[in-house]
């Protein structure tokens, strides 16, 4: 298992991204462009994992999914099934509050093309770690995407062969947790119905189920 190691704001490991969020600072002296904390309590028992922060998004907001598309559907119905106090994320310092959920990302940085690395998705994988350590026992782990759903197996020193990727798919983790998987809520899959509203709600009330809340 990859050791955890907390969060680090000022994190530079990755030489790509550190220039390319330089880069994009510049462009956008307004945005957070640094690496993007976790949202939520932690410790919390449903911890939702994406892939990293979009460039409009994240990387503009500092909060994870907050100000682009995909967070749209995300917290819409995180809000329906009880885990967020409102619908709309729209800024880090909104009265937005996760009810019994963590929202985090496989990579902290903003990736050129949204496409990390596979060294910088090893490179960022204790930070994953470090947040899968404080999920408690029958906690549910919900990856979205096959980048997310590998990275977390990684952080827990399992095989890939372990557990295949699959919309809605179910496997045991260590520690008595659970990883759910769903397709990622970006707005190429949700135009190209690869993802619809009902589906993905579908992941959440099962997500809600398990847990028993």
């Amino acid at each position: 298992m990859t050791a955890g190691v907390r969060f680090d704001p000022g994190c530079r490991r990755c030489d790509r991204l550190a220039a390319f969020l330089d880069s994009v600072r510049e462009r956008h002296p307004g945005y957070h462009c640094a690496p993007v904390p976790s949202f939520g309590d932690p410790g919390a028992p449903f911890l939702v994992v994406g892939l990293a922060p979009g460039l409009h998004g994240a990387n503009r907001s500092g909060r994870p999914f907050t100000g682009d598309h995909a967070g749209i559907l995300l917290y819409r119905t995180l809000f329906e099934q009880g885990f967020a106090s409102r619908a709309e994320s729209v800024a880090a310092d909104d009265d937005l509050r996760l009810l019994g959920c963590r929202i985090t990302n496989a990579v902290r940085c903003l990736p050129p093309a949204n496409r990390p690395l596979p060294a910088e998705i090893r490179s960022c994988n204790p930070f994953l770690a470090g947040e899968l350590a404080r999920v408690p026992a029958g906690g549910v782990v919900l990856a979205l995407g096959a980048i997310a759903h590998a990275a977390v197996l990684r952080s827990l020193g399992l095989r890939p062969a372990a557990a295949r990727f699959a919309h809605a798919a179910e496997y045991p983790l260590p520690g008595a947790r659970l990883l759910l998987d769903s397709y990622h809520c970006s707005r190429y899959n949700t135009q190209t119905r690869r993802l619809t509203g009902p589906m993905f709600a579908a992941v959440v009330a099962r997500a809600r189920h398990l847990l028993g809340t």
